[in-house]
């Protein structure tokens, strides 16, 4: 069984690299991967978010959202998995950006642009949450474009993300909590 869905998530790959790879949307794709290098824009976007009085808790939420994708995703589960890249297990997939140094199993691109973009959907007016939310998505696709994860990366990428936005907002609350609490 697992074998079959190893063959399923490599074949996805080639088919991607044989039907939607094109002279004109590579260097599309690989700009949109480079948006989520180190969180790069989500760090980005946290610390704008933490710059305005309005909008301090949602960037304080992305902040704890991604410290925590970064842990799960980069720390525990790339590690405990140790999955190797696709471009090292499948001859005929043909890498179109730099050989990645860490594992790929989750990916980390996507956990954190999920982690980021599903805290802001959650909690910001959806003109800000969907445009987020779409980034992410084009973030995590990007990842299958350019040949460095499988499928099942980027799928628990997505959901060790949205599970980081969680963890992020609880800690949020917990943190404020214990602030008021101290204040008082």
């Amino acid at each position: 069984m697992i074998d079959k869905l190893l063959d399923i998530d490599g074949n996805i790959l080639l088919w991607i690299q044989d039907n939607i790879r094109n002279d004109i949307l590579t260097p599309i794709v690989k700009f949109i991967t480079s948006l989520g290098n180190a969180g790069m824009i989500w760090i980005a976007i946290t610390l704008i978010l933490l710059i305005f009085k309005k909008t301090r808790k949602l960037g304080g939420i992305c902040a704890l959202s991604l410290i925590s994708s970064l842990v799960i995703n980069n720390f525990i589960l790339k590690n405990l998995v140790a999955r190797v890249r696709p471009y090292n297990q499948i001859s005929a997939l043909n890498l179109i950006i730099e050989k990645q140094k860490d594992w790929s199993f989750p990916s980390g691109h996507t956990g954190s642009s999920f982690a980021c973009a599903w805290a802001i959907f959650r909690n910001a007016p959806k003109k800000y949450g969907v445009p987020t939310l779409i980034l992410a998505i084009l973030i995590a696709l990007s990842r299958l474009y350019v040949g460095v994860h499988f499928p099942s990366d980027v799928l628990a990428g997505v959901v060790t993300g949205i599970l980081s936005s969680y963890v992020g907002q609880f800690l949020f609350e917990k943190i404020s909590e214990k602030i008021k609490t101290d204040k008082q």
